[in-house]
C-alpha cells in the first residue's frame, strides 16, 4: 500500500509562490490554496488543488502550512490574527513562512505555534521566478532540527540548497546578509555596464568576457545582459527588494552596523520607486545611471 503523503497548504501565488505551489502539487503531495487574488489560483485548481477562502481554513485542513506573501505586516496578519494561521493549525503540523520578513517576528510566530503544540519555521528564500520555476531555490531555515527533518522532503521539491542555520529567526538573518550582498552587488553591475556604454564600448561583449573572470557572478551574467536591453521585466519587484533592504538597515542599526553600501541602494532604489518604478525588476537600477549620464551630457 502507497503511503499516503502529508497534505499541503500554500498561500500566496505570486511571480514565485506559484511555480513553488506547482512543483509540490505535481509530486504528488494534496494541496490546498489560498491568495488574496482568486484568480492566480485557477491554474492549480485545474490540475487538482483545493482553494479554500481564507489563509485559517487552509491551515485547518493541512498537515505543513507553508506562506509567501509580501510584507512582515501580511505575514503577521495571516498568521497571528484571530482566525489565522497559529489559531487555526491543527496539532501536531508544521507551519514554513517563506517570506523575508523581520527575524523578531518569526520568533514571535514561532513561540505562538509551540504554545498550540504545533511547529514554526522561518524559511526565506533566494533565487528569483528563474530558481522557482526550476525547484533551485536556496532555503534558509530557522527553527527546530525535528520540524525542519520532517519538512524537508517537501522543502526539496522547490529548493536545491537548503540549509538549518539556527533557532527560529535563523533564516532570516540569513535572507539579511543575502540582500545586502545583493544590494552593493547590483551597484556595481549597474555600474559596469554604464562604464562600459560610455567609454564606448560593446557592453554585453564587456559582461561575456568579464563574466568567466574574478567579477562573475548569478547578477552579472544573468541581469548585466537585461540591463544592456533595458529588459526591466520583474523576476523580483523593486518594492519588495526595498522592503527587504529597510528590515536589514533596521537590524543592523539594532547590531550597532554601519552598512553604507546598502543604505547607498535603498536610497537609490527609493528614488525609481517615487518615479513610479516599483513594479519593475531590480535590474532597473540602471535607469538610475542612464539618467545620472543624460544630466551629466
Amino acid at each position: 500500500m502507497t503511503e499516503q503523503k502529508p497534505s499541503v497548504g500554500f498561500i500566496g501565488l505570486g511571480i514565485m509562490g506559484q511555480h513553488m505551489a506547482g512543483h509540490i502539487l505535481a509530486a504528488g503531495y494534496p494541496l490546498n490554496i489560498y491568495n488574496r487574488t482568486r484568480a492566480k489560483g485557477d491554474a492549480l485548481v485545474a490540475q487538482g488543488a483545493q482553494w479554500f477562502d481564507s489563509p485559517g481554513a487552509v491551515a485547518a485542513v493541512s498537515d505543513i502550512t507553508i506562506t509567501i506573501v509580501g510584507y512582515p505586516a501580511d505575514v503577521e496578519q495571516v498568521y497571528l490574527s484571530k482566525g489565522g494561521i497559529v489559531a487555526k493549525a491543527r496539532p501536531g503540523a508544521v507551519l514554513i513562512d517563506m517570506t523575508t520578513s523581520s527575524p523578531a517576528l518569526a520568533a514571535r510566530i514561532a513561540q505562538a505555534a509551540l504554545e498550540r503544540g504545533i511547529s514554526a519555521l522561518d524559511a526565506p528564500v533566494s533565487g528569483g521566478d528563474v530558481g522557482a520555476k526550476a525547484g533551485k531555490l536556496a532555503i534558509m531555515v530557522g527553527g527546530e532540527t525535528s520540524a525542519f527533518n520532517q519538512v524537508l522532503p517537501v522543502l526539496e521539491l522547490m529548493g536545491a540548497n537548503i540549509a538549518l542555520m539556527g533557532k527560529a529567526g535563523s533564516g532570516q538573518h540569513t535572507k539579511m546578509a543575502n540582500q545586502i550582498a545583493i544590494a552593493s552587488t547590483m551597484l556595481a553591475v549597474a555600474e559596469s555596464v554604464s562604464y562600459a556604454r560610455v567609454a564606448g564600448l560593446n557592453p554585453l561583449q564587456v559582461l561575456k568576457v568579464i563574466g568567466t573572470g574574478a567579477a562573475s557572478s548569478f547578477l552579472l551574467n544573468g541581469l548585466g545582459p537585461k540591463m544592456v536591453d533595458e529588459d526591466f521585466a520583474p523576476g523580483f519587484f523593486i518594492h519588495h527588494f526595498v522592503k527587504d533592504m529597510t528590515i536589514a538597515l533596521e537590524e543592523a542599526k539594532k547590531l550597532g552596523l554601519d552598512l553604507p553600501g546598502l543604505a547607498l541602494a535603498r536610497r537609490l532604489y527609493l528614488t525609481l520607486i517615487d518615479n513610479g518604478f516599483g513594479e519593475e525588476g531590480t535590474q532597473s537600477l540602471y535607469r538610475v545611471y542612464n539618467a545620472i549620464h543624460a544630466e551629466a551630457g
